[in-house]
């Protein structure tokens, strides 16, 4: 894909370019993709009213399910041009990223069910005293106008988690893609607006600077909810100045796996070898650290390692790339550092660890310390660590000693230690003989701490996007 001229937005029902652009570059080789609208706080003020317009005619439940039906079949009609853009602005390979564009038609699909099936419900009012011939129930109706500020990882499925709950739950939305990945969301609104019979003003997309586009469309007064996945820094942040707005954030992990004498080690070796390095590791919940069982670590390292070794580091677009550049090379920097403090400190490199190209190999680790960067913060990059313990205990105490909280994994065959796991690890979700970078699109992905305060999947985002309003009747 290649466009010297700047692709139009939509705001409301009018067509936007600017003034200035947004050059997006392939994080790969550097050649330009394409240019999108530079919007500012003008363009936030157009796309909030015109979103705030649409809830004076509101969408009935059946349309919205109709347009989110008409999304999914889009969605497999598109599957390889979006895929294709997504390779090219994410440097995402191809192969994976032909697994977003396959992951939304479950998200719209749900989403859909979710508009079709959302219900309050009966409020016992008559169960005390006062309530004697009342009768009560509650409806789920929209919060208002939703911001959805989405990251660059997944430019297209995170941004359909926060698009296709809001038009279930009859929000219009004003979503500010990435700087670095805008060209899905901007396809997306097309085939959204012109092939699915969603109407103007129900999805506004304002590319742009966090400062120009990101701060006033937070601070607005008519925005009523914000979704945001990103950085804790940045989350919390936002978090703070909009105390006034219902906000959900989805933010950083770094992921650990327990891996028993009872487990299956192998299996969880060929598994980590694709979900500590999918998309070079830049997912919230891609597997970074490693405990191993004394018993089992030089078996496990011994099947990880040439799995590793033998992926294949290159061009995204190649179909044989399992793994390719980071999304910019000041990332890809930052990661290398990280790499060489921890040998610096006394880690072993068992393969990786160096650049090919423009690409870091993937690499792992082992005699890391519960310090060091690749273990205490989230690398965000193509690393894993393994480290060894003798007592369950002491491994799910080093797994909780993490500022984040979103997903951990054991791979246990002792029912009674899966058991302790699901109680003692501080996660939003608990993975048993599984990865913790598994998801479906449907299940409930919540954190705690610095792994934010929000549950995606659309049947968790639409009641986020939704007030219960009680009626009371008098019989």
């Amino acid at each position: 894909m290649a466009d010297t001229e700047q692709r139009a937005v939509r705001i409301g029902s009018r067509t936007v370019t600017t003034p200035d652009s947004i050059t997006v570059r392939s994080p790969f080789d550097g050649h330009e993709i394409g240019r999108v609208p530079k919007c500012g706080p003008d363009e936030v003020q157009e796309a909030v009213a015109a979103a705030k317009a649409c809830l004076a005619e509101p969408l009935p439940p059946w349309k919205r399910a109709e347009i989110l039906d008409a999304a999914a079949a889009a969605m497999t009609r598109h599957r390889d041009e979006l895929a294709q853009i997504i390779a090219e602005e994410a440097a995402k390979p191809i192969k994976t990223a032909r697994v977003e564009a396959e992951r939304t038609v479950i998200t719209f699909q749900s989403a859909a069910i979710e508009a079709r099936t959302l219900v309050g419900q009966v409020v016992p009012v008559d169960g005390a005293q006062p309530g004697e011939g009342k009768f009560g129930f509650t409806l789920r109706v929209p919060r208002g106008v939703v911001a959805a500020i989405s990251p660059f990882n997944f430019p297209l499925n995170l941004v359909v988690h926060k698009v296709a709950p809001a038009i279930a739950a009859g929000c219009p939305v004003v979503l500010k893609p990435a700087s670095q990945t805008p060209l899905s969301s901007v396809r997306l609104q097309e085939i959204l607006m012109d092939e699915c019979g969603l109407p103007p003003g129900w999805l506004n997309v304002v590319p742009g600077p966090g400062g120009a586009v990101g701060d006033p469309l937070v601070e607005h007064p008519d925005v009523a909810v914000i979704t945001f996945t990103g950085s804790p820094e940045v989350g919390w942040g936002i978090a703070a100045k909009a105390a006034d707005k219902h906000v959900g954030l989805e933010l950083g992990n770094n992921a650990p796996v327990i891996i028993e004498p009872s487990g299956d080690w192998a299996a969880a070796a060929a598994k980590i070898a694709v979900a500590g390095f999918s998309h070079a590791g830049q997912s919230c919940i891609s597997t970074q650290r490693i405990y191993v069982h004394h018993d089992v670590i030089d078996s496990f390292t011994e099947a990880l390692v040439p799995k590793v070794e033998a992926l294949v580091v290159g061009d995204p677009l190649d179909e044989a790339t399992d793994v390719s550049s980071l999304i910019s090379s000041g990332e890809t920097d930052r990661v290398k550092g990280w790499i060489d403090e921890a040998v610096d400190g006394g880690a072993k490199v068992l393969v990786g660890g160096a650049l090919e190209g423009s690409v870091l190999a993937p690499t792992v680790l082992s005699g890391v310390t519960p310090d060091m960067e690749v273990c205490r913060s989230e690398v965000f990059g193509p690393v894993v660590a393994i480290i060894g313990y003798d007592d369950f205990s002491d491994a799910v105490a080093q797994a909780n000693d993490t500022r984040y909280g979103l997903q951990a994994a054991v791979f246990t065959a002792d029912l009674d230690v899966a058991m302790r796991a699901a109680y003692e690890l501080d996660f939003g979700g608990v993975l048993v003989n599984e990865v913790p970078t598994f998801r479906t699109d449907q299940m409930p992905y919540g954190g705690v701490r610095d792994s934010g305060n929000t549950k995606e999947g659309p049947h968790y985002a639409v009641r986020e996007m939704t007030r219960e309003r009680l009626v009371l009747i008098q019989r």
